[in-house]
């Protein structure tokens, strides 16, 4: 099973709002009577970068796809058995959630600025239950264990 997890799209309205401007310029180059090449040269690129912006409103850019066997962020691919640890730091562009591996130097971040509002708990969950399925651990319910489940 795989989960993917995008970007806040709210990040990308100033390439949408970058494209428009282009586009009043172009009406604004065509008031003043310059010629029909500059008029066209400044629609063709507002409306591209208007197509591109919406483009990337409707599908922002992924953040992190979480897999049964690996986990990729922003294109790197680790496996959760080389994921020792899971939790919050503060940077110095804000919160982030890390993943901290067997490699000394190979540390992940994913800034929780960059997910949708609710989504970075939801994926701090998501991280945490498949790491312990990862590593075999199961969430103990304080119940005893029967007389037949023994230790191993």
């Amino acid at each position: 099973m795989r989960t993917t997890y995008r970007m806040r799209a709210g990040r990308f309205l100033g390439i949408l709002a970058a494209g428009l401007i282009i586009l009043g310029v172009a009406a604004i180059v065509w008031a003043f009577g310059l010629p029909d090449v500059v008029v066209s040269v400044f629609l063709t690129l507002g409306g591209l970068v208007v197509l591109g912006g919406l483009w990337i409103l409707v599908w922002p850019p992924v953040v992190a796809k979480l897999r049964d066997r690996d986990i990729e962020v922003r294109g790197v691919r680790t496996t959760w058995t080389d994921i020792t640890q899971v939790g919050r730091v503060e940077t110095t562009h804000g919160e982030a959630i890390v993943l901290r591996t067997k490699q000394r130097d190979h540390t992940v971040l994913l800034p929780v600025g960059w997910l949708p509002p609710g989504r970075a708990t939801q994926l701090e969950t998501a991280l945490r239950d498949r790491l312990n399925a990862a590593h075999g651990y199961t969430i103990w319910d304080g119940t005893a264990p029967d007389d037949d489940d023994r230790a191993e």
